[in-house]
This record gives C-alpha cells, structure tokens and sequence, in this order.
C-alpha cells in the first residue's frame, strides 16, 4: 500500500527549492478561538466595533494576531512538507508587513536557504524563508524558521 507520508527528507530538497503551501481563510472562529485558548483578548481582537469606533486606523474587519497567521502556515506546512519528518523548530525570525483580517485567505511560499547535514548523518538542520500571502498577493509577513528534519535511514549492509 502507497502512503501518503512523510513529508520531505532532508536529501530530497536543495537550497533554491521552493514549495507553496494550501490556502486557509482565517475565519471569524479562528480569532476567537486562538485569543481566547491565548489570553491574546485584547479589545482589538475581541471587539467587533472597535475599528467603527475610530480606534484601528486599517479597515477590514476584525483583526487576526501575527501569531495566529503564522500557526496556521506552520500548521499548513507540518500537513504536508515536514510531515513526519520534522524533528523540532530551532528557530524563527518574523516580521509582520500587514494586518490579516476575518475573512482574509493565506498562504505562503517556502524557499529554502540552507541545508546542512549534522555529524549523525540522517538529520540535518534546514533554513527556510517562508512569505506569507492574502488573497490579493499583497505579502502580509516574513519569517525565517530553522528546523530539524529527518533523512532517510543507510541502507543496512
């Protein structure tokens, strides 16, 4: 039987290699939910009227935190790229560009930087830029994340 798994090895991707991801719309539920398993329940987030008080300057609706379009990538990219193959995150350097809103559509294209096998041998520790994009192509945030991922195990002999 095929399976569907893993996700990438670290063998059978080069720096230069680049993937895009699905596309996820960041829905009303998803706010909610995320800012309150958080504590994130900032009057921004949580306040359906507070851009219509003339308290947020950027239309749109309600706003999704930073940190919940980046987990729904990595969530995004642990279904499919590092599936069973990622070993641990090491590191992420983010910048956030714009505001995602309720009802915004993201996704993100990864372009690798850096591959770099430990002395072990069937892991190696992979850079990658990850951007990230709403519905109108409009580049939303930028992370570098490191990570750990898993090769193929040498043939037994």
């Amino acid at each position: 039987m095929k399976s569907l798994m893993p996700g990438v090895y670290w063998q059978d991707i080069a720096v230069g290699d680049r993937f895009r991801t699905m596309r996820r719309t960041i829905t009303e539920t998803d706010i909610i939910n995320f800012v309150s398993v958080t504590g994130m329940l900032e009057e921004m987030f949580v306040d359906a009227t507070f851009q219509a008080q003339g308290r947020g300057s950027i239309g749109g609706g309600r706003f999704a935190p930073a940190a919940l379009t980046y987990t729904i990538i990595e969530g995004l990219l642990c279904q499919t790229l590092i599936q069973g193959t990622g070993l641990a995150l090491l590191e992420v350097h983010k910048k956030v560009l714009a505001p995602v809103h309720a009802g915004d559509t993201v996704h993100a294209v990864v372009t690798i930087d850096g591959v770099r096998p430990t002395s072990k041998g069937n892991r190696a520790i992979v850079s990658a830029t990850n951007e990230v994009f709403n519905q109108h192509g409009d580049k939303v945030m930028s992370y570098v994340a490191v990570r750990m991922l898993a090769g193929r195990d040498a043939p037994a002999g």
